[in-house]
Formats: structure tokens, sequence, C-alpha cells
């Protein structure tokens, strides 16, 4: 099981990834230039989140399942161990929050600016925390790999 869902998780990221960076420039765009809120806005902001709440929920299936979360005495000194059982997932956990309380909000904005911004900050603080919480190749401690 683990051999599938390591690929599909690892290569859905690049669509996540995708959509929230789209998501963030567009709603920056729009929240700076004042711009009209249209639907077309409002559906790359739910396709991001869509996107990312798929990726978190196999996210989760994995770490029930991944022979790189372990629960043992030494676990905090071991970079990998305390990575994938600590950090990656309470990072990831907090941006699959931000993202759908961010999404909630705009949704009860009142004008258009308001959704931008509600969207364009807590958007590019889960594209932060989700950045810094993947297990990039150049991390050779994580063993991260690029797909």
């Amino acid at each position: 099981m683990e051999n599938i869902l390591i690929p599909a998780h690892s290569g859905w990221r690049w669509i996540v990834l995708i959509l929230l960076i789209a998501a963030v420039v567009k709603m920056n765009i729009g929240w700076k230039g004042k711009k009209n809120f249209t639907a077309g806005d409002k559906k790359l902001a739910m396709f991001a989140m869509i996107a990312y709440h798929i990726q978190f929920l196999v996210g989760w299936i994995l770490y029930i399942v991944s022979s790189k979360v372990k629960f043992f005495g030494g676990m905090m000194a071991d970079k990998m161990y305390r990575f994938f059982t600590v950090e990656h997932s309470l990072m990831m956990t907090a941006a699959m929050v931000l993202i759908t309380i961010g999404y909630s909000k705009s949704k009860k904005a009142h004008n258009d600016t308001t959704k931008f911004k509600r969207l364009a900050v807590y958007y590019t603080i889960a594209l932060v925390l989700v950045l810094a919480s993947i297990p990039w190749p150049f991390r050779e401690a994580l063993g991260g790999k690029w797909f």
C-alpha cells in the first residue's frame, strides 16, 4: 500500500503547488489591484482547497501506514522520524486549517477587496508552511524525491 500511496502523494503535490501558487498570485493581484472578485477567482480558490484536502487525506493514510512514521524513545533525535512523525504532519495540518478558514472567511466577506485579501493572506501563509514542510530532495536526511 505504501508503494502506491507515496508516489501518488509525491506526484499530487505538484498539482497542489500549482493551484496554490496560482491562487496566491491571483488573489494578491486582485487585492492590490482592487479588481472584481469573479466566479473564476472563487473556483480557483476552491480547486486549490479541494486539491489540498485530497493531498491531506492521502497524507494521513500514509501517516498510519508509513515506515517513516515511528513512535519510540529516540524518535525526536532522528531527523527523518521527527520530520515525518511530528513536523511534516503538524505544519501540513496547520496549512490545511488556514486554507479552509481562508476560503470560508472569503465567502462571508461583503466586498471584493476583502474576499481577495482574506484568500491572499490565508493562502500565502499556508503556502509558506507547505513549502517549508515538503521533504525536498536537497534535504538529504529526509530521503525526499522529486516524484
